[in-house]
């Protein structure tokens, strides 16, 4: 078997060469760019796992090696003879540890380094394309989830706090990164394939964004194109339903042990939300060719905005959950659905974790908040979007809205 803490070494060595890989891409460096940095990095980290057998005499050697490449890098770029990139070089010293290894350590990991290698070595292309679509703006969306990720999280106390004990700064900081990176997957996502997306494309990535952004840039975009509203409605009803699976895949994460509980009523939600998409998609009229800018999901400000949400949130369920009872908590769940759904089933998840609120009880929670979302959603159609797009997105919130009743109601104690 493949040791995990080697494995989350390397997988480490790999992402953050990936991460200065792409700030090097972007700044047009001629040495060593998305590809070369990656490889340098999981040079370092095997050639230090051969040390631990060898002795330090291999992480000089290496060390020595990758000085030598810059260097000779280095002069032919101010020779100005050739491309003076080294991935080639560093691959290849790369693959010679990784036979070395395969002496001294696990075969099933060396095979999973030279795949990494290879391809690394042939996404040449789409890496590089990747990188030329990436704006200023978008480089600095991934520089900012790097400091919330690993700057700021691993500082924070991991103790709790305050009444109730259960304001934990690490957790609630924890919780804003993965709420970040799932949203941050899509506005990348967004960046690569917004010219060629359509309705189909627009919902699933505004799902993962934001659902409720989503809704109202849709909703503003009817105003003055009453005839995009049929598309609108799509991509609204897409980016709820998306949103469904997300939040049942954040208690998957904060609650792995009661998850066999908490995801069969939400996942029966989710179907039904399919089902409704599908048949409004296959009576859907013309095709949408465009998907409004999402904001930067990863803004500063934001996160400590959702991390002091879910904090209070957190706070107020145990609180209400000690001092009234289970019925105080489903008008809480109401009040914060209204505009985040995240922030509810996170702080839920992790007292169903903790034992301190059943499971039953917990996705009842993140149902009401899913209900009370929809209203919302519906109540900024009304607002902002046109008669048109409130019919249908009434009509089929409507329908989704009815479901979760039924499941509060009929589902199994």
């Amino acid at each position: 078997m493949i040791n995990n803490t080697t494995l989350e070494i390397l997988a480490v060595a790999f992402g953050l060469g990936l991460l200065v890989g792409l700030q090097r891409e972007k700044a047009a460096s001629e040495i060593a760019g998305i590809r070369s940095f990656p490889l340098i990095t999981l040079s370092g980290a095997l050639t230090g796992l051969l040390a631990q057998s060898f002795g330090g005499w291999v992480l000089a050697a290496g060390m020595l090696a990758i000085s030598a490449m810059l260097i000779s890098s280095s002069i032919i770029k101010q020779s100005k003879q050739y491309d003076a990139g080294i991935t080639t070089e560093v691959a290849a010293l790369l693959m010679y540890g990784v036979g070395a290894y395969l002496t001294v350590g696990n075969m099933a990991l060396a095979i999973v380094i030279g795949g990494v290698v290879a391809v690394l070595l042939q996404m040449k292309e789409p890496l590089h394309d990747f990188v030329r679509k990436m704006g200023e703006h978008d480089i600095l969306a991934v520089m900012r989830f790097s400091a919330i990720a690993l700057v700021i999280l691993p500082i924070l106390p991991n103790q709790t706090y305050g009444p109730f004990n259960v304001i934990n700064p690490y957790d609630i900081w924890r919780m804003v990164v993965l709420i970040v990176g799932i949203s941050l997957m899509g506005y990348v996502a967004y960046k690569v394939f917004k010219e060629q997306a359509g309705t189909l494309l627009a919902g699933l990535l505004g799902g993962l964004i934001s659902s409720t952004a989503t809704t109202v840039a849709y909703a503003r975009s009817t105003k003055n194109s009453p005839e995009s509203s049929s598309l609108a409605a799509i991509a609204i009803l897409l980016a709820s339903t998306v949103s469904v699976l997300r939040v049942t895949i954040a208690f998957a994460v904060v609650s792995p042990t009661a998850i066999r509980q908490l995801a069969p009523p939400l996942l029966v939600l989710f179907a039904l939300m399919v089902a409704i998409s599908v048949v409004v998609y296959l009576h859907r009229t013309g095709e949408s060719k465009t998907i409004p800018e999402p904001e930067n999901p990863a803004e500063l400000g934001g996160a400590i905005i959702f991390g002091g949400l879910y904090g209070l949130i957190i706070l107020a369920v145990a609180a209400t959950k000690e001092l009234l009872g289970d019925s105080g908590l489903y008008i809480i769940a109401m009040i914060s659905g209204l505009t985040d759904v995240d922030a509810i089933t996170l702080s839920t998840g992790r007292l169903v974790e903790q034992l301190r609120l059943e499971p039953s009880i917990g996705w009842r929670l993140v149902v009401i908040a899913i209900m009370s979302n929809l209203a919302f959603k519906v109540g900024a159609v009304a607002v902002l979007g046109n008669r048109p797009l409130f019919y249908k997105v009434s009509l089929t919130f409507g329908i989704s809205f009815i479901g979760g009743l039924l499941l509060l109601f009929f589902w199994p104690v």
